[in-house]
Parts: structure tokens; C-alpha cells; sequence
């Protein structure tokens, strides 16, 4: 009697799967003891080893040939003779057709799911070309921001230094044409100030007697103040340049902190407007609030 494809294919993967379990019990056997030479037992093992791999490749062979010669089923399968498994009297076996045609039920939905997924997939071409060509994107515009000449770049330094009689700025180029601002707030405080064109990249506040050496602000910008409360301005401050940072008013960014930094003038003579104090825990009020300037505690702050 002639096998079926599919009979032939269950035979081959049954035949493949016993091969491969011999092989595996062989590999964690290893070389057996029989009291022959050592070099004529490793040729003897390399031999079986090689004769079990050329046995499964041979299999594997015979299974994608007779995998290819299979045809899909045309449809959904049909229950056939196990609809007679209601009429069972055996309780153990009355409890199989409900699951069974759940089962089939499932199957049924898959391949009618997935007979959808391929016809919206085959007119719907996930290719990034596809989405290129039928969507016209607006290109994000570069800002120019860091491309401001020098020129222009003083000018609004200098406008800036005319605006407050107390406040001292020097302009320096260590790095080409980026400004480094060493800014002088009376005998409160010291600012040094690093630009990347027109926008504040960072700011380093120290107190007015810590000795700062114009010709190196560059190196001056990595180190903190010695003196706690400079610190805290510091993390002030930059939070303050993040806050007024805007990529359209560029000019006007860089006034509101400037304006922000000039209200340190009254750093050790001002109260906290929360709390009426001079001092918390050893400190001046180190916040000004971002619209109004009010000063205020850390702790206290809005």
C-alpha cells in the first residue's frame, strides 16, 4: 500500500528525531572504556560521530524534499468521524468534543485572520519610500543661533552693560569666536558666563574676593566656589538660563537673565519675602523668583 505524502513526512521527522536522540546520547557518552589503545579509540568515536551526522544530513535531505512536495489544505479542516464522539456512553470519553471543536474553531479564526493580514499587508507597503513619496514632511528649520557674528554678539553684551551702572561685564574669546563673560556684580558676587553664539550654555557663580584669573575662564568654568552659598546661585542660575532660553528672542533671553543675575545686588541685605528672615540654616535668601525677582529661601520658595 502507498503511503501518503503527509504519512511519508510524519515517517521522515520520526526517523530524523530518533537519529538525533542517538547522537546526543553518543556526544554525552563520549569515548568508551575498553581497554584499547587511546588513539585508536578517538578514530574509532571521530568515525561514529561522523557516520550519525552524515545520517541526519541525508534525513534532513529526504524531509525538505518530501515537506516541498506537500500541498496547504484548501480550507478549513473538517470534523469528519470525531462528531461521533458525542454519542460515547464512557464519561471519560464524552468530554473530548467539546474542547475538540473549540480547537477547530480557533484554527478556523488564524486562518481567517491571517488570509486578512496578507491582503492589507500586499496593498499597504511598509517601505520607507512609499511613506517619502505620498507625505510631504516640513523640514525642521537649523537654528542659527550659534552662527551670530561676533560683531552682533558685542553689541548686545555692551547694550546689556549700559543697562546696570553696577554691574561690570568683560568680553573674551579663549575659544574662536565664542564669548566668555566675566561678569562683576559690585562686592557681591563673580559670574562667569559661557556663550555658544548668542545662547548661555553655563554659568559658574563665585563670591567677589575668590581670585579669578581672566586669561583662563575656560578652566575657571570647571571649578565651583569654595563658599556654599555661591554653589546654590549657581544651581540657580542655571536653572534661571534654562528657563529664559528662547530659540526665537534670542536678545530678549539673554536681557531676562541678565536682569535675573542683577538682582544678587541685594543678596546679604535682603529678606525672604515667605518667611520675613534674614538667615535659614546659615543661608541668605539665594532664590529670585523668575517674574517678579521677589527674594525668597530656597525652602521658602513658591
Amino acid at each position: 500500500m502507498e503511503l501518503n505524502p503527509m504519512q511519508v513526512a510524519l515517517n521522515t521527522v520520526r526517523t530524523l528525531r530518533l537519529e538525533l536522540m542517538q547522537l546526543i546520547i553518543e556526544i554525552g557518552e563520549g569515548v568508551k572504556e575498553d581497554g584499547s589503545q587511546t588513539d585508536t579509540k578517538d578514530n574509532r568515536y571521530m568515525y561514529s560521530m561522523n557516520e550519525m551526522v552524515g545520517k541526519l544530513g541525508l534525513h534532513m535531505r529526504d524531509l525538505e524534499q518530501v515537506v516541498g512536495s506537500l500541498s496547504s489544505p484548501p480550507g478549513a479542516m473538517l470534523l469528519y468521524n470525531t462528531s461521533f464522539l458525542t454519542q460515547e456512553s464512557t464519561s471519560d470519553r464524552q468530554a473530548l468534543y467539546t474542547p475538540l471543536v473549540s480547537s477547530h474553531k480557533w484554527l478556523d479564526k488564524v486562518h481567517k485572520f491571517s488570509s486578512n493580514a496578507v491582503q492589507i499587508l500586499s496593498h499597504n507597503s511598509l517601505k520607507k519610500s512609499y511613506y517619502n513619496s505620498s507625505t510631504n514632511k516640513k523640514k525642521r528649520q537649523q537654528s542659527s543661533l550659534h552662527n551670530i557674528s561676533p560683531q552682533a554678539v558685542d553689541v548686545l553684551l555692551t547694550n546689556i552693560d549700559r543697562m546696570f551702572p553696577d554691574m561690570s561685564i568683560t568680553i573674551t574669546r579663549p575659544c574662536a569666536s565664542n564669548v566668555v563673560l566675566l561678569v562683576g556684580l559690585s562686592r557681591v558676587l563673580q559670574a562667569i558666563i559661557s556663550f555658544k553664539g548668542v545662547m548661555i550654555e553655563w554659568v559658574i557663580v563665585k563670591g567677589f574676593n575668590e581670585p579669578i584669573n581672566p586669561n583662563s575662564l575656560q578652566q575657571e568654568l570647571w571649578q565651583e566656589s569654595r563658599y556654599h552659598v555661591f554653589r546654590k546661585i549657581t544651581d540657580h542660575a542655571n536653572a534661571a538660563m534654562l528657563h529664559f532660553s528662547s530659540p526665537t528672542l534670542p536678545d530678549l533671553s539673554v536681557r531676562s537673565f541678565m536682569t535675573w543675575l542683577n538682582s544678587y545686588l541685594i543678596l546679604f541685605n535682603s529678606v525672604c519675602k515667605a518667611c520675613g528672615n534674614r538667615l535659614l540654616n546659615a543661608y541668605p535668601p539665594t532664590w529670585r523668583d523668575l517674574r517678579s525677582l521677589d527674594t525668597y529661601h530656597y525652602e521658602c520658595k513658591p
